[in-house]
């Protein structure tokens, strides 16, 4: 293929109203079925599937019900803050609780997340990529989106409700704070906690950092006016929704995740003593900016710094949390998922965390998208395990539904691009059923990785040092794609394609097939815009 042909090519990928047919076929590199036109082609081990099966039987049958599902999602957390992944005390905010999870469970080392909040925090909930549901960036306040993107999304937690599971958020939402769009509107039986991000909370009154905000009278009218909550909120499914705590102060802000914590732990002990099993999101507020250690943790990092400070928070609480679910005497019976919803935001530095990578949050550098992934199940999970194969938070979606007995449950009138991942997460010597991650930025494809490549369409270029979102533009890539060998070069630094590499033809038709699914499931638009 020559260099004309293959950057027409590449070009149809970006182009997807031109797309006249959706391309079911796979590249001669892929390994993946597809089983339904509505569904990500999926790499098949049934080996593996029937060993995985086999433990979930064991587990039924032992303890007389489908399992709990605890997902602890940290914001903004870098993929070397943790120690298990490079961090820890090495660069001053020792993790020995996410340690030991990893230790003893399986730990992902190339797990995969959206470039930013809101994105990640939607797609978990429903295995399809932003860019279909319309949820392409945070809401902020002042924004009017024009359709409620939910109204016509099937979220895992309504799934799981209908399947008997009691269905809880705890801690931070930011996927939208009006009636119809909140947690408890899209399935939670309910929900404990903040609507927006910390900073966006914060900024109304920390007078040290934005004064001429907080020290303007009619600016700060201006925010309010905006309608976006500043409050610890208690709603409940058909029922009430209360302020439990107006936030106005940095000390109240600091407490938010402890508050929450104790939510969570208080509430694991009520479900533990129901007959439902229980699906329980808990997403801490830290640490994403601005970062105010709480009393108790304050300078107990060794490098004394906020975030740092923070980090040594959140790793206590994830401890005390699976501490909960011991003693409550179901953690046997619980998949526990540990991650962050993207890179760090290096833009506030030195209030953010660390990557090896390239990039950080907002782009599709590695930085931005590849965070820490830890899956632990005590006695099912075998420990010590590693692996580099692909996992994509969407997997989160149908792994879910596989464990609650309702994988038939998933929706077929609409893309779903989670797979289901439960048999490389519980088999001994599990393999991932992902083959390609699909990395979108808003509207834009910017890249995909396949196996160790990664090849990129788009790519985002700072302009500055740390400001990776505030002084960034995307750009095309040029004549042709720039295709990186992540094994080799993990920081994306020495493109490897047209000269050095086969598979760069058989990639973009990949990109190309990805491209035509949006034909006949085309993405929502809700009015968010760049």
């Amino acid at each position: 293929m020559g260099m004309k042909q293959l950057r027409a090519l590449v070009l149809q990928t970006a182009i997807l109203a031109a797309i006249p047919t959706v391309t079911l076929a796979q590249s001669v590199l892929s390994k993946a079925e597809r089983t339904s036109e509505s569904m990500e082609p999926a790499l098949v081990h049934s080996d593996q599937a029937l060993a995985a099966q086999a433990k979930l039987d064991a587990l039924q049958t032992k303890f007389g019900r489908k399992p709990n599902i605890v997902w602890l999602v940290v914001d903004d957390m870098g993929y070397g803050d943790p120690g298990a992944f490079g961090g820890g005390a090495a660069v001053g905010a020792a993790t020995p609780n996410m340690d030991r999870l990893a230790a003893e469970g399986l730990k992902l080392t190339s797990t995969y997340s959206q470039a930013t909040c809101t994105p990640t925090r939607s797609a978990i909930l429903t295995g399809r990529l932003p860019v279909r549901t319309g949820l392409t960036r945070p809401i902020l306040a002042g924004d009017k989106i024009t359709r409620n993107p939910w109204s016509d999304e099937t979220s895992l937690p309504k799934i799981l409700g209908e399947a008997g599971y009691k269905t809880i958020l705890s801690g931070k939402w930011h996927v939208g704070e009006s009636e119809g769009m909140r947690p408890h509107d899209i399935g939670f039986d309910e929900f404990y906690g903040f609507y927006e991000a910390e900073k966006e909370i914060s900024q109304g009154v920390d007078k040290r950092r934005y004064p001429d905000l907080v020290l303007n009278p009619e600016r700060l009218a201006m925010l309010k006016a905006t309608g976006s909550s500043d409050a610890l909120v208690h709603g409940f499914k058909g029922g009430v929704t209360s302020d439990v705590e107006v936030i106005d102060s940095i000390e109240k802000m600091a407490e938010g995740d402890r508050l929450t914590k104790e939510f969570t732990v208080a509430k694991i002990k009520e479900l533990a003593s129901g007959t439902a099993p229980f699906f329980l999101e808990h997403c801490f507020m830290k640490v994403h900016a601005d970062n105010f250690a709480s009393k108790e943790f304050e300078g107990k990092s060794a490098s004394k710094y906020p975030y740092k400070d923070d980090v040594v928070e959140v790793d206590s609480y994830v401890g005390q949390i699976v501490k909960a679910l011991d003693e409550a005497g179901v953690l046997d019976n619980t998949f526990v998922f540990v991650t962050s919803d993207n890179g760090p935001q290096l833009d506030t530095w030195p209030d953010a965390g660390y990557t090896p990578f390239r990039g950080a949050k907002g782009s599709a550098w590695e930085g931005g998208v590849r965070v820490p992934g830890i899956a632990y199940w005590r006695g099912t999970i075998k420990p010590g395990r590693q692996s580099d194969e692909l996992f994509d938070l969407m997997d989160l979606f149908n792994t879910s539904l596989h464990l609650a007995g309702s994988l038939d449950k998933i929706p077929s009138d609409r893309y779903i691009d989670g797979i289901d991942q439960t048999s490389f997460l519980l088999a001994d010597d599990g393999r991932s059923n992902r083959e390609k991650v699909y990395i979108w930025n808003e509207q834009d494809f910017m890249a995909m990785r396949m196996y160790e490549y990664k090849m990129h369409l788009k790519i985002v270029q700072e302009h500055a040092q740390w400001l990776n979102i505030d002084m960034t533009t995307v750009s095309d890539v040029g004549l042709a794609p720039w295709l990186f060998n992540l094994y080799i070069d993990p920081k994306e630094q020495y493109p490897v394609g047209h000269r050095m590499n086969a598979f760069l033809a058989s990639m973009a038709a990949e990109m190309k097939g990805h491209a035509a699914t949006f034909k006949k499931y085309p993405p929502k638009n809700i009015g968010l815009g760049q």
